[in-house]
């Protein structure tokens, strides 16, 4: 299981942060600590949504 989370985190995690850093630059926030902020927070969210995604791709064998 933990093969496939971390396979899987490489591509979860770099699309929810990308998509956080999206969001906070449309909404105005273009300096570099706001980005990081939205980066990180991505990432951290990423972590168990990567972990609901593995545990229903192993439900299904």
């Amino acid at each position: 299981m933990l093969r496939l989370a971390s396979a899987l985190y490489s591509i979860v995690g770099t699309s929810i942060a990308g998509a956080c850093v999206v969001a906070v630059l449309t909404m105005g926030y273009d300096t570099m600590m706001p980005i990081i902020y939205a980066a990180a927070v991505g990432a951290i969210v990423a972590l168990p949504v990567t972990w609901l995604v593995t545990k229903a791709i192993l439900e299904l064998k």
